[in-house]
């Protein structure tokens, strides 16, 4: 890695600080990307817009106006914050990102790019070890009610048990009644 690379680094944190989830899909926003490549928001969609056909669905979308409300209202912003959101931005998915570099063919472009696809692939792997964990412990849980359901199972025979030998119990100290014999 020479000096430039060095210096364009941006640290994992950062880059997974601005991924958002929206509408199911793990997305990044234009402002953040365009801050990222050292150029404007503005810029950026226009380079987006100039190749649209680049952009189907699956890369980028726009937010609707009621989840940018949504959106904003969750960010405590300054004056100047507020004028970067005036408009809907747009959201790249996690092969979106990747395109951008095909519009934006600068070299720090291209580096951020490959760094940001780095750390959506982390993501997907923490994800996917996440998942096998959450799978063992539902398993766990699983084996955990079936012996909880076994358990109940044996209190419910000892009580039957104890209820059996408590009536033979009474039975046997019972004072009998009727015709006594006497056998001498």
């Amino acid at each position: 890695m020479d000096k430039i690379d060095n210096e364009i680094m941006i640290p994992e944190e950062v880059i997974m600080s601005k991924i958002y989830f929206i509408r199911g899909q793990k997305v990044m926003i234009d402002r953040d990307l365009a801050a990222f490549y050292g150029v404007e928001t503005k810029a950026l969609k226009q380079a987006v817009k100039r190749n649209i056909e680049r952009f189907p669905d699956d890369f980028m979308f726009e937010m609707t106006k009621e989840e940018f409300e949504i959106w904003r209202s969750q960010f405590v912003t300054s004056k100047s914050d507020i004028m970067g959101l005036r408009y809907a931005p747009f959201c790249f998915t996690n092969i979106g990102v990747p395109q951008l570099s095909t519009v934006l063919k600068s070299k720090k472009a291209i580096m951020i790019n490959l760094q940001i696809m780095r750390v959506f692939n982390k993501m997907m792997l923490m994800l996917a070890t996440h998942n096998e964990i959450f799978q063992k412990l539902e398993q766990l849980q699983r084996n955990d009610m079936e012996q909880d359901k076994k358990i109940m199972l044996i209190f419910e025979y000892l009580k039957q048990f104890e209820e059996n030998r408590q009536r033979e119990s009474d039975q046997a100290e019972r004072k009998k009644i009727g015709f006594k014999r006497d056998t001498e």
